[in-house]
């Protein structure tokens, strides 16, 4: 494959920044690969898995003569992460994100992006549980959606060269409006993740359920929430403070509509609970045909039986 970049720059190499480093050396994209993070320990293991070609803890050092900088930051960090490479971003350079939210992103970033900059914000919907350096693989966002939520005014050739480049990993892009894209995943993302904090938090704070029980029949459905559970807190509490108004409003829908189904449940209206169960059997059917999973038994998990 034709070498897109000269030089891309990595700031933040957790899941996502790691997996992108294995990615584009994997595919050719860049003839040299900056690796930057602030945690000097985090830094030293990114060179020991071999992520980058060059590595450092100022992130200012690292966008310099980049022509794509890739902050892979919590959503948090934005503001601070831009005002330090403001000054020393190269004539021309692409600058994008990888955050959850884009709305809040884009305020903190954009204000100190230097005109001579391409700046669009991004969010590869692509991810799992773990976190750290260790966690990235190669291949992660291959058939995931990539969206992308440029300005108005962006230059069209830094738009069309970066949708090229997240397509090159293997993703399908998407454009849309920042606000939009913050309600959309509010809906498919914050708020499962929320809800599957609340249930572990539920389950840990039981005193007729004893913890050994809880993780011993675990694969009767709670197995799955733990999942989600799992992901990293410093990101998710990121991402709860900056998409509240969305989230508040997803989880204000959330709440009316399990008062609905606690309402079917006291009265015994099993016509109701049967409805809103087949049509959310439905809504699982068209994922899996869009792509979006496999339909595997059991998310695919091996089975004694099945591993002869």
């Amino acid at each position: 494959m034709t070498v897109q970049f000269d030089r891309i720059t990595l700031i933040g190499i957790g899941l996502i920044g790691s997996s992108l480093a294995h990615d584009i050396k994997r595919l050719g994209l860049a003839k040299e690969v900056v690796v930057a993070t602030r945690s000097a320990e985090t830094l030293k293991r990114a060179e020991e898995l071999q992520l980058g070609d060059r590595y450092t803890t100022s992130s200012a050092e690292a966008v310099k003569d980049a022509d794509l900088v890739i902050v892979s930051v919590p959503v948090g960090a934005s503001e601070s992460v831009a005002k330090e490479i403001a000054s020393t971003l190269k004539h021309g350079a692409i600058v994008t994100d990888v955050g959850s939210t884009k709305a809040s992103v884009i305020a903190q970033m954009q204000p100190h992006m230097p005109d001579h900059v391409h700046f669009i914000a991004g969010h590869p919907i692509a991810g799992t549980e773990k976190s750290g350096p260790d966690a990235g693989f190669p291949g992660l966002f291959e058939g995931r959606w990539c969206i992308l939520t440029p300005l108005e005014g962006t230059d069209p050739v830094a738009l069309k060269t970066l949708r090229g480049f997240w397509e090159a990993l293997g993703s399908r892009v998407d454009e849309m409006d920042a606000q939009h894209h913050d309600k959309v995943l509010a809906i498919v993302s914050h708020l499962p993740h929320l809800i599957a904090y609340n249930i572990v938090g539920t389950a840990d704070d039981l005193e007729t359920v004893t913890e050994s029980e809880v993780i011993k029949y675990s694969a009767s459905g709670f197995r799955d929430f733990t999942r989600l559970a799992a992901s990293d807190p410093t990101m998710w509490r990121d991402v709860c403070l900056h998409n509240r108004d969305a989230i508040l409003e997803m989880l204000a829908r959330f709440s009316e509509d399990l008062a609905y189904l606690q309402r079917a449940i006291r009265w015994g209206e099993g016509d109701k609970i049967f409805e809103l169960f087949t049509r959310t059997r439905a809504i699982r059917r068209s994922i899996v045909q869009a792509g979006q999973d496999v339909d595997a038994p059991d998310f695919g998990r091996p089975h004694p039986l099945e591993k002869k």
